[in-house]
């Protein structure tokens, strides 16, 4: 029987026969406790410990045919990825997250188990992030909806902004740049294209053997939880998640704090998987004598525009000893502030800066 008296049918349940309140009962059971959520799950409202006397918030969400897609995804993947396009926000900031609030929309024939995979995704994701769910809310609709709003704790630092960058600091970055995407790309690739050439030598749902961290990278970026806070305690003097790419997230730190940032193309050299993900795609390519043929110039634009790695970027002061895991790979100078204001090597990026909903 169900939490609201119907029949269980295995593994082909659908949140309709298990109903709003028997899912909710469900979904707190899957979920584990923080000693931080003084309420959780059940009543009107959570209530959780603010030991700073501070709370940083941001709010996300996982639309089912734009952000995903189930026959690409498990529901585990989508849950990893919901809680982390939030969990890095938080970090952005300097702070520490400690709870998700999530609600979800749902057609009445997804299956319980899709649900049930989903929340063990959410939770494992805030377990990396030290974060746990303390509530949220259900409804149906015509396809998958995830709106996840995180909360964080600042610990006595000032949170990191946007606007503090200034002429002579450094920018680095740590965590993953372009796997997402290129992850994306061959996802689309091995569902979409027929021709001959492609897949070279795939079978079934996913890509070759070789791409696999890419294509994991889209199911499931690994946002560097821990550095956001190790940056402001180091100083940093502006801090961006990489959601929508680098050049147009770094566009918002030059129009906040109204200076110019110069990238260095050489210190974001794409790696092996992006480069051999970008031959896969585009295998009639030739190379230029130094080795940089148009399937270099597609792993670099992914590395540059992609997004959806949710790494760090952050402005330094010049003589700040940045830890191993942080890359320089630029500067900021004086100039005009305005999203338009990131150039690679000394020239304007031709070409989208990265993504933008509504374009």
């Amino acid at each position: 029987m169900t939490a609201t008296g119907g029949t269980i049918a295995g593994d082909e349940q659908t949140v309709a026969a298990l109903g709003e309140f028997g899912l909710i009962k469900a979904l707190s059971q899957w979920l584990p406790r923080d000693p931080r959520t003084l309420v959780g799950i059940g009543d009107d409202a959570a209530v959780l410990a603010a030991p700073d006397g501070r709370v940083v918030a941001s709010t996300d969400f996982l639309l089912e045919g734009r952000h995903f897609r189930r026959d690409w995804s498990s529901g585990t993947d989508v849950g990893h990825k919901a809680a982390a396009r939030s969990l890095i926000d938080v970090a952005a900031m300097g702070a520490v997250p400690t709870g998700l609030l999530v609600a979800l929309a749902a057609p009445p024939d997804l299956p319980v188990t899709w649900a049930r995979d989903l929340t063990e995704g959410l939770a494992a994701e805030c377990a990396r992030a030290g974060a746990t769910v303390v509530g949220g809310d259900t409804a149906r609709a015509g396809s998958v909806l995830i709106v996840t709003t995180v909360l964080g704790d600042l610990a006595g630092r000032a949170p990191v902004l946007r606007s503090g960058a200034a002429p002579g600091d450094l920018v680095a970055v740590t965590g993953a740049l372009g796997h997402a995407a290129a992850g994306l790309a061959l996802l689309d690739a091995v569902h979409t294209v027929s021709r001959p050439a492609w897949p070279p030598a795939a079978a079934g749902p996913d890509p070759p053997a070789w791409g696999a961290s890419l294509v994991a990278a889209h199911r499931r970026p690994q946002p560097p939880y821990d550095a956001g806070p190790q940056a402001a305690d180091l100083g940093a003097t502006a801090m961006i998640d990489i959601s929508d790419g680098l050049l147009a997230d770094l566009g918002h730190i030059a129009s906040a704090s109204g200076v110019l940032i110069d990238l260095s193309s050489d210190r974001l050299s794409p790696g092996a998987g992006l480069r051999a993900a970008a031959r896969a795609l585009h295998p009639f390519f030739g190379r230029t004598e130094r080795g940089s043929g148009p399937e270099h110039a597609q792993a670099l634009a992914w590395v540059l525009t992609g997004g959806e790695d949710h790494a760090l970027a952050a402005t330094f002061p010049p003589r700040v000893a940045l830890p191993s895991h942080w890359t320089v790979i630029g500067e900021v100078r004086a100039g005009p502030g305005n999203r338009y204001s990131v150039l690679v090597d000394g020239q304007p990026w031709a070409g989208s800066a990265g993504w933008d909903h509504f374009a």
